[in-house]
């Protein structure tokens, strides 16, 4: 049991909300408890998408929390299974992830917002990453944003610790949509609520391919997938829901998919 967040369950849909003191500060202890949170959602077969929400009109997640760092923690604790903000190491986390992010997402909070599939942000929102005026790195944010928007603007944020206003980060495709915030956790239900419904095999097979295709080149990544060399996608080509698929467009219905 935790103060620090919330969990609540709606059918398939799970929704972890942050509540932890001013700012959603992160510490080893906070991060181990929403790693076995996520961990506990990943092998949980009736969950089929998870949202990250604040309680906190203010804050997303101001990151690390400096308090705990000024008693000693290091940068370097153990985090627990999922590492910092328990979800950006996550191993064989097959199902989608929607960050609902308010307020100031700083440091590890935007990489806990990176960690996610999708990021639906409130015109509020405000990413940072001030980790370059403390003399640290940034680590997760560094391997990721470059990836996901331009060099250019990745090193920028880098570099300087500036603020992104959530109309830029929807610009460069940092975030998928902004909305007034009182309609943020409602859209991000509808969304949740619209994947749930969808093939969950899928889902797992498209996050497995994506992640390994990071380090693989293009062919060796399209021949594994042809000969059903990853898990997820030996799984999904073997299954009844593959046949279902095919079989409720060809009987003009809406496919029941079962996952399995």
């Amino acid at each position: 049991m935790t103060d620090a967040f919330t969990l609540a369950r709606d059918g398939a849909v799970l929704t972890l909300t942050l509540a932890r003191g001013k700012a959603n500060a992160i510490d080893a202890a906070t991060s181990r408890a929403l790693g076995a949170a996520f961990a506990a959602f990943r092998d949980d077969p009736a969950l089929r998408v998870a949202i990250v929400a604040s309680a906190n009109p203010r804050f997303f997640s101001a990151g690390w929390d400096l308090n705990a760092a000024a008693a000693g923690e290091a940068p370097d604790a153990d985090y627990g299974v999922g590492g910092f903000g328990g979800l950006q190491a996550l191993s064989d986390m097959n199902k989608p992830v929607i960050a609902a992010v308010n307020g100031m997402c700083v440091g590890g909070g935007f990489e806990l917002a990176l960690s996610a599939d999708l990021i639906l942000a409130a015109e509020d929102a405000r990413f940072a990453l001030p980790e370059i005026k403390a003399g640290t790195l940034a680590d997760a944010a560094t391997l990721k944003l470059p990836r996901r928007i331009p060099w250019h603007v990745a090193m920028d944020l880098l570099f300087t610790g500036r603020w992104m206003a959530a109309a830029e980060a929807r610009q460069f495709g940092l975030v998928s949509e902004v909305l007034p915030p009182p309609d943020l956790l409602p859209r991000a239900r509808a969304l949740a609520a619209l994947l749930a419904g969808g093939p969950p095999l899928v889902f797992a097979a498209i996050k497995e391919v994506a992640r390994a295709a990071e380090t693989m080149p293009f062919q060796d990544a399209l021949t594994r997938i042809a000969g059903r060399g990853f898990p997820t996608v030996a799984k999904l080509y073997a299954s009844a829901d593959q046949l279902e698929g095919a079989r409720a467009f060809a009987e003009k219905r809406p496919p029941v998919w079962r996952g399995e």
